[in-house]
């Protein structure tokens, strides 16, 4: 991996779980990986409890938009984690990709959004840990 690794989010609105685990891995890892976010099938605008849910720990992800899951856009990333996205997502040889299970916020309160942001910051910082070595 080149100095600062990219990572790419991709679920299939790019509303919810992507554009969260985006926010969490910004936040915690700051300028030292390159972030991404895409979804097969864009909504119109971010989730408005994923919104919420991420406003309560600090984090503002409202100027982001759903942007459409294109194939340079996972050529360029080192890591790509799905969540959900099926079939969609292009596969290209030496990326190294996860598939993340986790519950669509879509139509959910942000009571039922917390869970899966919690959720969300366990496996971000688990993939930190690998991306980054300790100093």
């Amino acid at each position: 991996m080149p100095d600062k690794p990219s990572v790419l989010f991709v679920c299939v609105h790019n509303a919810g779980r992507s554009q969260m685990a985006a926010g969490w891995l910004r936040h915690l890892a700051g300028d030292t990986v390159e972030v991404r976010s895409a979804g097969s099938a864009p909504a119109d605008r971010v989730n408005p409890a994923a919104v919420e849910a991420m406003r309560e720990v600090g984090i503002d992800i409202t100027g982001r938009h759903p942007q459409l899951l294109e194939h340079d856009t996972v050529r360029a990333s080192d890591v790509v984690i799905t969540m959900g996205c099926g079939d969609a997502c292009p596969y290209f040889p030496g990326k190294r990709y996860e598939d993340w299970k986790l519950e669509d916020p879509a139509g959910l309160g942000v009571e039922a959004v917390r869970p899966i942001r919690d959720e969300i910051k366990a496996r971000v910082e688990k993939l930190l840990a690998g991306l980054i070595p300790a100093a």
